[in-house]
């Protein structure tokens, strides 16, 4: 099927699609012998350390590691002077793999070693000597663009300002989206809530810490074995970090435990390749727990500010809002994808959003699912739903009333298609949930969430075997269960049962590029490459019954995973099963098999709606989850469960953000909780069932409908828990993570302010 036919298979009848088999990588994993990123060995391997700053900004004068590479058992010392010089798009990435004239934030890396144990290796990171030049420091958003601000980059000048400044600054970029006029939009409000809101940085929460295996030969040929979301990027960057070709250099992606958005980019890996290639040895680096949270990239923290308008019939009239980021020692916040989100949900005449992407002296931040946007939509979600208290209006009504559809034009550019907010919204309202009653100090809380999902680069190889089963090659590392999709889909195509189809993720050697899984494409794009592929090796099918017939090619079809003759000219033959025409593929022309390779478009945006209901205890300030539903448009749902634990993990991570979760810097510099003891992420006790409920609503740019669930379903939680707590405590909440001494503070000053509060 031509990629331009898609909604061909919109409106078919599905076999395997929809169902719930079990996944292929299942009993490997609960039995222990998947391998992930530490779990590889090699002949000779060595341990790879690296020596990270104790300070969160400093100049580093010299290194002097003559003392680490003379102790026995110490095999190679790198500096940044053992990569290649880059001045291009990898510069920030070569200086935050290893930094050079200084360190930006505590734990950068300054130094690696490669020893043949790890207490000597340990020993060895102590005997490398680094004179540094201490530095003032800011950790703080609002800090950081301050005038004054202690500058961690002389050459950067904000950029996206007319006219373009003089001086640098701390502020990278400024961005701004939207139409109409928000000033005239305001003069028509009868109601206008106006408020600031602050967030900090959160962690994704994988169990498994990085760690790769690398090997670089005496020939310049290297491998690597990494717990990645997307190796054929680590490939790349890591080639252009070592100066060596992309071909002498392939990366195999172990299995993962837990990503997030979080193993989208390099950290450890480029420097077992520096060691690896320096010693003559394989080397293996595995971060500490501690080494995670202070050096590689949790979310952004926020600084926003919201004013929305309304009038009293429930009609929004203007929406503003200005929001910051830091984005780490490194331009590069999400805080274009937040504002390009914040209103995303919404029909509005008159919108303004400007973001700033800030730098500070913290880790350089990396995805967590749908990046930006939880935050914008914790500050959004929440004057929205002050909104609707103050006008007195039902907040789901408030929202169908104002809801994003078809041929609504979003606050960042494009014309909405088909979509299904609202469908999301008549779902949470007729739930039984939205009809519990509350009891005392209790809240409900209701959010929407945007994602606007990604197709990019994407490439499948389709095998039939001469035994009529299907070996399908991807270049997604799967995270989600997506292996099981895709043999959902080929099957599909093909005709044939599920279990005769089998997934691999395949080494960057083997398949052509592919981009990261992220941006919740997976399902969406190797899954549109899988149906492409199959589609392909249908064509393959025919044409050998053809011959095996003696008729001409066009005149046999495909149907229900048989070839049949069709037409004219195709004579009175027997169908044949895909079985049938493997066995004698030898004999009719070779090995079958189907390709595909496209840079997929039409991912289609996501929408969802998120109710919850807390208790509040006055006396302590903790917060009990009763009650928390999910309710999201997932265009088709090709392996439900997995569909509904997207939604249920999104869910549960967003709990964690709202109420616990929080990245603590101390007026020094450091990172004080860099631990699962003391960086709280919530467990099974913490957390109620998560209800889901499945909308689906078809996207048009995939055959069967799909559209990405990842991501959106971190986005409402921040605000839907927030405006929960709100109700039940009596005070409006603006910041997270909404901890018992946040909530008894707000409570206790509304107290002193004479009202309880919104």
């Amino acid at each position: 099927m031509p990629l331009d036919a898609r909604l061909d298979a919109q409106d078919r009848s599905f076999k395997v699609v929809g169902t719930r088999p079990s996944r292929p990588d299942g009993i490997d994993k609960v039995t222990g012998r998947a391998r992930f990123g530490a779990d590889m060995s090699a002949p000779g391997m060595l341990v790879g350390k690296v020596l990270r700053s104790p300070h969160p900004h400093a100049r580093i004068r010299s290194i002097d590691a003559s003392a680490a590479e003379a102790l026995p058992g110490v095999k190679a010392v790198v500096t940044q002077a053992d990569f290649a010089t880059q001045d291009g798009d990898l510069h920030d990435t070569l200086i935050n793999v290893m930094a050079g004239d200084k360190a930006l934030y505590e734990g950068h890396a300054v130094a690696a070693v490669a020893a043949t144990t790890t207490a000597i290796a340990q020993k060895a990171l102590k005997l490398i000597e680094v004179d540094y030049e201490v530095l003032p420091h800011v950790t703080d958003v609002d800090a950081a663009m301050a005038p004054d601000a202690p500058l961690l980059h002389d050459d950067m000048v904000t950029q996206g300002v007319e006219p373009a400044p003089s001086k640098p600054s701390n502020v990278a970029q400024r961005h701004e989206f939207g139409h109409g006029d928000v000033e005239a939009g305001f003069a028509q409000a009868e109601v206008i809530v106006e408020r600031a809101f602050k967030t900090e940085a959160a962690h994704q929460g994988y169990i498994e810490p990085h760690a790769c295996l690398a090997s670089v030969g005496p020939d310049g040929q290297g491998e690597l074995w990494c717990c990645t979301q997307g190796h054929y990027m680590v490939r790349n960057t890591c080639a252009e970090l070592l100066g060596m070709d992309i071909s002498k250099l392939r990366v195999t992606a172990s299995e993962i435990g837990g990503g997030f958005g979080g193993k989208t980019t390099v950290f450890v890996e480029p420097v077992a390749l520096a060691l690896s290639r320096k010693a003559g040895h394989p080397v293996k680096i595995v971060m500490t727990r501690s080494e995670v949270f202070r050096a590689t990239g949790p979310t952004s923290s926020s600084s926003i500010w919201v004013k929305v308008g309304a009038t009293k019939d429930g009609r929004i009239t203007a929406g503003q809002a200005e929001l910051r980021y830091q984005g780490g020692a490194f331009a590069g916040s999400p805080v274009e994808f937040g504002a390009m989100s914040a209103f995303a949900c919404y029909d509005l005449e008159h919108i303004n959003v400007v973001g700033y992407d800030v730098v500070a002296n913290r880790p350089k931040q990396a995805a967590y699912r749908a990046p930006g946007a939880p935050m914008s939509a914790f500050a959004i979600e929440s004057v929205i739903s002050e909104v609707a208290d103050k006008i007195g209006m039902d907040p789901v009504d408030f929202r169908l009333k104002n809801a994003a559809k078809e041929g609504t034009e979003s606050a960042y550019g494009p014309t909405y298609g088909r979509i299904g907010l609202i469908e999301t919204l008549e779902a949470a309202k007729a739930h039984p949930n939205y009809q519990a009653p509350l009891g005392p100090n209790q809240g409900r809380g209701v959010a929407c969430g945007f994602w606007f999902n990604f197709g990019g680069q994407t490439c499948v190889n389709l095998n039939i075997n001469v035994d009529g089963t299907v070996a399908l090659a991807l270049g997604t590392p799967d995270i989600g269960g997506s292996r099981a999709s895709m043999c959902q889909m080929a099957a599909e195509e093909l005709g044939i049962a599920y279990d005769n189809v089998r997934a691999i993720v395949a080494d960057t050697s083997s398949l052509g590029y592919n981009d990261i899984t992220e941006g919740s494409r997976t399902t969406f794009s190797s899954g549109l490459a899988t149906i492409e592929a199959a589609r392909d090796a249908i064509t393959r099918l025919c044409e050998r019954a053809a011959i095996m017939w003696g008729i001409p090619a066009d005149a046999v079809v495909w149907e229900n995973g048989h070839a049949k003759p069709a037409g004219p000219n195709a004579g009175d033959f027997e169908p044949l099963s895909l079985a049938e025409i493997a066995k004698v593929s030898g004999s009719t022309g070779g090995p079958i098999a189907g390709h595909c390779e496209v840079n997929a478009e039409g991912a289609g945006v996501s929408f969802a709606t998120h109710l919850v209901d807390v208790e509040v205890d006055p006396e302590t300030g903790a917060t009990e989850v009763l009650r928390y539903l999910v309710v999201q448009d997932a265009g088709k749902a090709i392996h439900p469960s997995y569909v509904e634990g997207q939604y249920q993990g999104g869910a549960v991570q967003g709990i964690g953000w709202a109420l616990n979760e929080e990245y603590i810097y101390g007026e020094d510099g450091r990172l004080q909780n860099p631990g699962f003891l003391d960086y709280r992420i919530p467990v099974a006790s913490d957390v109620p069932m998560i209800d889901t409920v499945i909308v689906e609503i078809p996207n048009p740019g995939h055959p069967y409908g799909v559209r990405g669930v990842g991501e959106t379903s971190i986005v409402p939680p921040l605000a839907a828990i927030a405006n929960a707590v709100s109700h039940a405590a009596g005070v409006r909440m603006t910041q997270v993570p909404m901890s018992p001494p946040r909530i008894l503070k707000a409570i206790d000053e509304a107290k002193a302010n004479g009202g309880p509060g919104a």
